[in-house]
């Protein structure tokens, strides 16, 4: 079985709809953290402060072919209009994994066998 790994990076306000977009599409699992990002446009203040929005990093490890589906159900959160998209997402391969659980495993072995 191959394994990709998921990144979304999206804004705060948006991390619930995110979450639900991905499990409804069939991730089991996913890591949170918080983040803050610099940009190539200007910052901007208010009263000589300078406001940065909070992000979410989330991480999923999905069966390779479940990946895609994930991927495209969390970019129709961030970007419903297709215009200007409101974060980030992409799959990157992985090549060694260590310390999945095991139920995760069987999970999407079982999904795989009801697509097939």
């Amino acid at each position: 079985m191959k394994f990709s790994l998921l990144v979304a990076i999206v804004p705060e306000d948006l991390e619930q709809e995110c979450i639900d977009a991905a499990t409804e599409a069939g991730a089991v699992g996913m890591t949170l953290m918080s983040g803050r990002g610099i940009g190539g446009e200007r910052k901007k203040t208010f009263f000589g402060l300078t406001f940065e929005g909070s992000q979410s990093i989330m991480l999923m490890t999905l069966e390779k072919s479940l990946s895609l589906k994930v991927l495209k159900a969390i970019r129709h959160v961030l970007n419903p209009s297709g215009d200007d998209s409101k974060g980030l997402v992409m799959t990157l391969p992985v090549e060694h994994l260590g310390g999945i659980d095991m139920s995760q495993v069987k999970r999407f072995e079982e999904r795989l066998r009801h697509e097939v």
